[in-house]
């Protein structure tokens, strides 16, 4: 594969070449490159770390916009400006070595800093929006370089109002941390807090046993990581599935307004797609670790990717009335 090919950008390792790959390493360098081709009417895609996309094959008449400035600046103690270029777990890493708590659950989660309020990453019982302060934005609706309150996102599960939308580049964030030993409560250890060192290898060795943490060697790492949002049903529905499936404890949380969240990963099981699906010989499966990655194997296409997708999703929608939605952005399709 090509350095300028998404396969190489991606953490998927599919898609084809862009017609252009530039790559950024300054704030201001960002926000006049999208500027001039804005300007120029080229189609252009902003590129991170690339665990959240899902490119299609071939040659791609867009230009790839690659985010590469990179640093992280502490202020007053417990304030982190990042630049939107830097690796997102080596934030997570300068925070917990300094003693500062509030985004230690998000150790592991692969990407870009930038990436992190477009989609509110979250887990494991803590969500970007918890500690974002402020993004510095270039609109490309008004052209103006700008910091922009938490706020003012929308920030929700999985959601902000700069997803899908392309109305602004990220070009830094603000951060508020608190000086601690301890973790916030860890959702997937019944709430219990661990000093900040031992919080996060307990979370980057509970991601590892689900394939979560990129490593070049293990297959069941070449993904976009949770392919599906869980979804959100009316609590009639959800009701209807418990009893259909008949098993005691199926996941369900409390989703405001007669609505519940349901696990995407346990209604994929229970619609008849094991680990591993569809088999050893598939060039795109399911993780072996975790039924909610979709993975390369290696020699996987985009399109092989898309058909394990879409299989799985009229799968679960036939068996249960839910519609997935795939959490990557697709581009080319």
């Amino acid at each position: 594969m090509s350095d300028s090919s998404f396969a190489s950008l991606t953490t998927l390792r599919v898609g084809g070449t862009p017609a252009e790959l530039i790559r950024c390493t300054t704030a201001e360098e960002l926000a006049e490159t999208v500027a001039r081709l804005d300007a120029a009417g080229t189609d252009l895609l902003i590129v991170g770390g690339g665990s959240n996309l899902v490119v299609a094959d071939g040659q791609l008449p867009l230009t790839a916009v690659l985010v590469a400035n990179e640093g992280i600046e502490l202020i007053d103690g417990s304030l982190l400006r990042v630049q939107a270029g830097t690796t997102w777990d080596d934030v997570v890493a300068y925070a917990v070595e300094r003693g500062l708590g509030g985004i230690e659950t998000l150790s592991g989660i692969p990407g870009s800093a930038g990436a992190t309020p477009v989609q509110n990453v979250g887990a494991y019982g803590s969500e970007i929006s918890d500690v974002l302060t402020r993004v510095r934005l270039y609109n490309r609706e008004t052209g103006a370089d700008e910091w922009v309150t938490a706020e003012s996102l929308e920030l929700a599960y999985r959601y902000s109002n700069l997803k899908f939308t392309n109305r602004a580049v990220v070009l830094e964030i603000e951060l508020q941390l608190e000086p601690t030993e301890l973790s916030i409560p860890l959702r997937h250890l019944g709430g219990e807090r661990l000093p900040l060192a031992e919080a996060r290898e307990n979370v980057l060795a509970t991601r590892r046993t689900k394939g979560m943490v990129l490593d070049a060697g293990d297959h069941d790492t070449w993904s976009a990581g949770s392919f599906f949002t869980n979804p959100v049903v009316p609590t009639a529905l959800a009701d209807a599935i418990d009893a259909k499936v008949g098993e005691a404890g199926m996941p369900r949380f409390a989703a405001g307004d007669g609505q519940e969240k349901l696990s995407a990963a346990w209604l994929i099981e229970r619609a008849g797609f094991p680990r591993g699906y569809p088999g050893e010989d598939a060039p795109a499966r399911l993780s072996t670790k975790h039924t909610l990655a979709l993975t390369n194997r290696g020699n996987a296409n985009a399109s092989d990717i898309v058909a394990l997708a879409t299989d799985v999703q009229a799968g679960v929608e036939k068996q249960f009335g839910v519609q997935l939605v795939p959490e990557p952005v697709w581009v080319g399709f």
